[in-house]
């Protein structure tokens, strides 16, 4: 049996798909799992044990449906369910099985503050896509395989490499980061040294923190490659982070998370931390919130109180504990 599993974004939905083809190539002893993604988030799946072949898309999608055609797949599972998928579907005329994203639900959930999408994990609602098989979940965490060995004394300084919280400060939209002075009022109240974690695009965030707390924090904020911040994730005593993909990249390797949520909300997404011994989901209810479904650029009330009122203590006593 061959099987091709397709999801293209982004760093998160994908992550989440690992658990999928895991099972999928436990379970199905005899099956070929191939793994379909943009090149962007090819690194995702790089290493991985449970993908025997990772396939790009390409800039013409038919270039793509003529690489699938030529692979002779019995099945496609569609966890993407968008447009390129539906055509690759049709065009190739192949067996398939796709998760279904409920978006009617989700915008009425969305708009009216309603309940209406049941609050189960995204990789549960995954596993759907592949039940019709006889695969189940296998109740694992999810997958990550950093790529070369790090060594955290080139990495940190001397006085982090003993033990430290990682802080992922970065997020993709406005509407998940909290603002730099939240962060610093809630690592004052931190007992233990902390690394800041996050692209280029929070650099300087991490700098002005940095500057406002001395010692205690070291900015790796666009210094560290995306897998080296992984591994120091791995290593940390706990991790705080919001939604965004390296906090839930973290889930992989079991470290106590402090997951923090501002204009969105897991439930209705699905991506609360998975299988994590230690997790807890941090925010406050609000009749604005959730306001989006992904984040914003701005707070559409512009007091942003998603963020500003979540009490510090809730975040360091997470952290000190």
């Amino acid at each position: 049996m061959k099987i091709l599993v397709i999801r293209f974004s982004s760093m998160g939905d994908i992550i989440y798909t690992t658990p999928v083809v895991r099972c999928l190539k436990t379970q199905l002893p005899d099956a070929e799992v191939h793994f379909l993604t943009k090149p962007a988030f090819k690194y995702i799946y790089d290493n991985n044990p449970y993908a025997d072949k990772l396939l790009l898309l390409k800039p013409a999608l038919s270039d793509t449906i003529r690489d699938i055609r030529a692979e002779h797949y019995d099945y496609i599972i569609d966890l993407h369910n968008n447009l390129r998928t539906s055509l690759i579907k049709l065009r190739t005329g192949i067996k398939s099985s796709t998760y279904r994203k409920q978006p009617v639900r989700k915008w009425l959930s969305l708009k009216f503050h309603l309940k209406l999408v049941e609050p189960i994990h995204l990789v549960e609602r995954y596993l759907k896509a592949v039940q019709f098989l006889g695969v189940k979940n296998d109740g694992k965490p999810i997958d990550y395989y950093i790529k070369s060995p790090h060594d955290l004394q080139k990495l940190l300084p001397a006085s982090h490499q003993s033990g430290y919280i990682a802080f992922v400060i970065g997020a993709t939209h406005f509407t998940k980061r909290m603002p730099n002075e939240k962060i610093i009022s809630i690592c004052r109240d931190i007992n233990h040294p902390i690394v800041l974690l996050g692209g280029e695009d929070v650099k300087a965030n991490g700098t002005e923190i940095a500057q406002a707390l001395g010692d205690k924090v070291y900015n790796a904020c666009g210094i560290t490659s995306l897998d080296e911040s992984v591994f120091i994730v791995s290593k940390a005593q706990k991790v705080l982070g919001f939604d965004t993909g390296l906090t839930h990249i973290a889930e992989a390797f079991d470290v106590p998370i402090g997951s923090i949520w501002g204009g969105t909300v897991p439930e209705l997404l699905g991506v609360q931390p998975y299988r994590v011994k230690d997790a807890k989901v941090i925010g406050i209810e609000l009749s604005c919130r959730p306001c989006s479904k992904f984040g914003l650029e701005k707070c559409p009330l512009r007091h942003f109180k998603c963020m500003k009122d979540i009490p510090d203590e809730i975040v360091s006593s997470f952290a000190n504990n």
